[in-house]
């Protein structure tokens, strides 16, 4: 599950921290619950729509005044309208995640909610933000609609890309996805290759990687919470996978890049790799 960067323009450096820890939570609780497909702002039947590519349904949907921000959110700030606009840039990212699943472009995908989550940041009043979400959800199905149009990624590969990121913690070696899609093991393996350029092997690991470098940087979670909701078999298992991957230890890169500093979770100091506490540092 990659989770790429998007900006906050106007509220600065503590509203950007808050978004990221809200959304880096709802991305583990969705792990461990099972609920990798569905982003919590929205509704199921639009979430569902949108990623599909469904564009009857989804226009149906906006006559019958569905699609809107649920009012079940959490309080991330107690301005009503910066809290919606916050909700509103964590709703376009998980959409733009959930988007790659369905044969959307990384780069195209983040570039959306990053100009939606631009127009959201400059809007003076709630109302405004109802428009722009319809608007940003049409934009995503209408691209995954011609996606499958094109049908540049086999149906298999591409329920192969979603099985993956929708859990990361499931067995997603060739010959788990190979049971999962109910392909023979080399001919998977050669046609992943074939179209996606990387192995499965390779792909899967860049995944959980991308996930555990933002869960590091933007969420309290602790080491042995990061590594179980992406698979690893021990804590140490992760360390090591993580080192080779890029070069550093989890906890060099927590302490190198650790944007939110104040989380409940890391209160009265830096939590090691083995799951005890190193004690507070000056500064």
């Amino acid at each position: 599950m990659q989770i790429k960067e998007f900006r906050i323009y106007d509220h600065g450096r503590e509203s950007l921290m808050k978004i990221r820890k809200e959304l880096n939570r709802q991305l583990y609780l969705q792990k461990v619950h099972g609920y990798t497909k569905k982003a919590y702002h929205l509704n199921d039947a639009v979430f569902e729509a949108v990623i599909n590519g469904d564009l009857e349904k989804l226009k149906l949907l906006m006559s019958s005044g569905m699609i809107r921000l649920s009012t079940e959110m959490r309080i991330l700030s107690e301005n009503q309208l910066n809290n919606m606009k916050y909700h509103f840039a964590i709703t376009a990212t998980l959409l733009a995640e959930s988007s790659l699943g369905s044969g959307l472009g990384h780069d195209e995908a983040y570039m959306i909610a990053d100009i939606y989550s631009q127009k959201s940041d400059k809007a003076a009043a709630c109302d405004e933000l109802q428009p722009l979400l319809e608007d940003m959800c049409l934009d995503f199905a209408k691209r995954i609609c011609e996606i499958k149009k094109d049908d540049v990624i086999s149906i298999h590969i591409r329920k192969c890309i979603d099985h993956i990121y929708e859990d990361l913690n499931a067995d997603l070696s060739v010959k788990g996805l190979a049971a999962f899609t109910k392909l023979n093991v080399s001919y998977l393996s050669k046609l992943f290759k074939q179209e996606t350029g990387q192995t499965v092997k390779a792909y899967v690991t860049a995944a959980k990687m991308d996930t555990a470098q933002n869960l590091l940087k933007y969420s309290d979670l602790s080491y042995f919470e990061i590594s179980a909701s992406l698979g690893y078999s021990s804590q140490s298992a992760f360390t090591c996978a993580f080192r080779k991957f890029t070069g550093i230890t989890p906890g060099k890169y927590r302490e190198k890049h650790l944007v939110y500093s104040g989380c409940s979770g890391m209160s009265g100091g830096v939590q090691s790799e083995t799951g005890n506490q190193f004690r507070k540092t000056n500064g």
